[in-house]
């Protein structure tokens, strides 16, 4: 443990559909929270859905006389059925938040339970970080604490196909009905506090709040990111790693294009890319490599632990994340914190972590010369090594200093204490 327990400090119940490090993307936050004040000694509890509850076992066999799950059912697979014959926007928010439903409301009566058996002062609901989506917790008893969330994209110009007709329809048909949906189930007009990441994110919610306050969504374990500071390649050599899901929006098929240019740039340089993720694009990607000649210096190990993908970054020169519609990046940060110079996109989260002291941002518009852009970046980093290292130490510097998450649970139980009310004041 890091910390002993303050005479006064809340005990807190943290909720979320999916805890875990093996979904990625979101579902890691709310598994950081719980294990990182666990730590400290805080008397915190979480709600979670029982398709976490095998990973949770193997991964925190001292933590599971805290986890509560609430049920998988039959509604649940006939969703998920359903919803796979959607699109991806469709899929992921219609389906995803009809099951949110289902799942919210379940979670909703165990949190009501605990509070009412008096084991809970603060419920927080990190997830899901939409902040159009509405949330069930609400009437529990005690304060609620929704956030930090991240959101309110949309793709950069000249990439509104990207999107999709369908997809594009439902998204201006679904976001101006976000409000009467939040007033039907009021979960966050009645939360104690809102979070949110960013001021964009802020302007996307759709009610108005009296406690909206900012706190950084991603941030950086140093325990598993810190420790290996990144190895610089050696002699006519450059390495680039990409991590995250494949799919179209993280511009993967424009960082191969761009690979391939650079090379017919500099044919002096042995420049290569690790592709560590999986998804829908996997096989595109694959033939995409074939075509362009490039076997020999792309390589897809797959889906990777976190402990295996900081294995790559620390024999990495950079990371490259041409992603064109990213609220957050927590990706970006890891890679800042083992000294790596970053690659990435002028849009959304990425440009919320990098400055021009620790990576190249890259703008997405227009799209033309995207391609060529990202080519020249590559090839900045790739002859001015001196350069990468500065970028790279840079970025250690700037991760540590905000972006650590032992900082962010100092914050978040400053602000678990600002939303608890006066002792003897009703709810």
């Amino acid at each position: 443990m890091s910390g002993n327990p303050a005479p006064s400090a809340p005990r807190i119940l943290i909720v979320a559909d999916n805890a875990s490090a093996l979904f990625g993307g979101e579902a890691i936050l709310p598994l950081k929270y719980f294990t990182l004040l666990a730590r400290r000694g805080r008397d915190v509890h979480l709600i979670t859905h029982a398709r976490n509850r095998d990973a949770l076992n193997a991964a925190l066999p001292d933590l599971t006389d805290r986890i509560t799950y609430s049920p998988d059912t039959k509604i649940h697979r006939v969703l998920w059925r359903i919803g796979a014959r959607f699109p991806g926007v469709i899929r992921d928010h219609l389906f995803g938040n009809l099951m949110g439903f289902v799942t919210g409301w379940q979670q909703r009566k165990l949190a009501r339970a605990m509070v009412r058996a008096g084991r809970v002062d603060l419920v927080h609901q990190p997830i899901p970080v939409s902040p159009a989506a509405p949330s069930m917790l609400y009437d529990l008893g005690v304060p609620v604490v929704i956030g930090p969330m991240n959101g309110g994209m949309n793709y950069p110009p000249d990439y509104q196909d990207f999107e999709g007709r369908a997809a594009h329809w439902f998204v201006s048909l679904a976001r101006p009905l976000a409000g009467l949906v939040n007033r039907l189930i009021p979960g966050k007009r009645r939360a104690a506090m809102l979070l949110v990441a960013n001021a964009r994110t802020a302007a996307a919610l759709p009610l108005r709040h009296p406690q909206v306050i900012e706190l950084v969504e991603n941030a950086v374990d140093f325990d598993l990111w810190g420790n290996t500071p990144a190895a610089a390649s050696s002699g006519n050599t450059f390495r680039l790693v990409f991590m995250g899901r494949l799919q179209a929006l993280k511009g993967l098929a424009q960082t191969i294009d761009a690979l391939a240019l650079a090379r017919e740039r500099l044919p002096d340089i042995t420049l290569s890319l690790d592709i560590l993720g999986d998804g829908p694009e996997m096989q595109a990607l694959q033939a995409q490599v074939a075509r362009l000649g490039l076997d020999d210096a792309v390589r897809f190990p797959g889906f990777l632990p976190q402990k295996d993908c900081a294995r790559y970054l620390a024999n990495a020169d950079a990371l490259i994340l041409a992603s064109l519609r990213e609220c957050g990046g927590a990706v970006v940060l890891e890679a800042m914190a083992m000294g790596l110079a970053v690659i990435a996109s002028d849009w959304g989260g990425p440009a919320d972590y990098i400055d021009q002291s620790c990576g190249l941002l890259v703008p997405p518009s227009p799209r033309a010369g995207f391609v060529d852009r990202l080519a020249q970046a590559i090839a900045t980093l790739a002859t001015n090594p001196e350069l990468t290292r500065a970028l790279g130490q840079a970025g250690a510097v700037r991760a540590r200093d905000h972006f650590d998450w032992n900082g962010k649970i100092d914050r978040i139980e400053a602000l678990y204490r600002q939303a608890l009310p006066p002792r003897g004041t009703p709810l």
